[in-house]
């Protein structure tokens, strides 16, 4: 039976398929690293711990400067088909792409709402909404209808410990109007979190 590396001339120890050179790095005595001394650790750039200055959520109105960019590439498109309509390179497919460029960016342009409220914002028109004292609580943006309005999700629970309510609470990221809201009283089991 050959031994695995024999015949591209690297060492290996007779025991371990491992190359010799492995064991020279790791010198005589290195001690093994246990699972338990293994962590994962974020980069530097994803660390939220490292922020001196407030997170800014990136504002909607940024998808404007795609939409801009695809209604001058349609426009430039659609004028390359009127002047060289007859040339072996342009044909009516640069009709096509340019009218379905124009749509894509005024689709773009359209739904680039202004984020004019916040998380925080929200939070306080949700505290409003809910009528009890707020504890922890959490936001997500989302987009609803087919203009992709902006609206916040706040999910809030009661300050108790623990929480005895909780509600759901959607805000219009655009004018802070109440989307919608649901509140109930919290079915969750936290007992098996309680200080004994």
């Amino acid at each position: 039976m050959a031994t695995p590396g024999a015949d591209d001339g690297e060492p290996f120890d007779e025991e371990h398929p491992v190359p010799r050179d492995v064991h020279r790095e790791a010198g005589p005595n290195h001690a093994s690293t246990s699972d338990a001394e293994v962590t994962d650790s974020l980069p530097a750039d994803l660390d939220v711990t490292a922020l001196e200055s407030d997170y800014e959520f990136p504002n909607n109105s940024r998808r404007r400067i795609p939409g801009a960019i695809y209604l001058g590439l349609g426009l430039l498109a659609i004028v390359l088909w009127l002047v060289f309509d007859d040339s072996a390179l342009v044909n009516r497919g640069y009709l096509f792409g340019g009218i379905g460029l124009m749509v894509f960016g005024a689709y773009h342009i359209q739904a680039g709402w202004d984020l004019a409220i916040d998380e925080r914002d929200a939070l306080v028109a949700a505290t409003r909404e809910v009528g009890f004292p707020v504890g922890h609580a959490s936001a997500q943006l989302g987009w609803r209808g087919l203009r992709s309005r902006p609206t916040w999700r706040i999910l809030v629970y009661s300050n108790e410990a623990p929480p005895s309510q909780r509600g759901l609470v959607m805000v219009d990221g655009v004018d802070g109007g109440i989307v919608d809201q649901f509140v109930e009283d919290n079915p969750e089991d936290w007992t098996g979190y309680e200080d004994a």
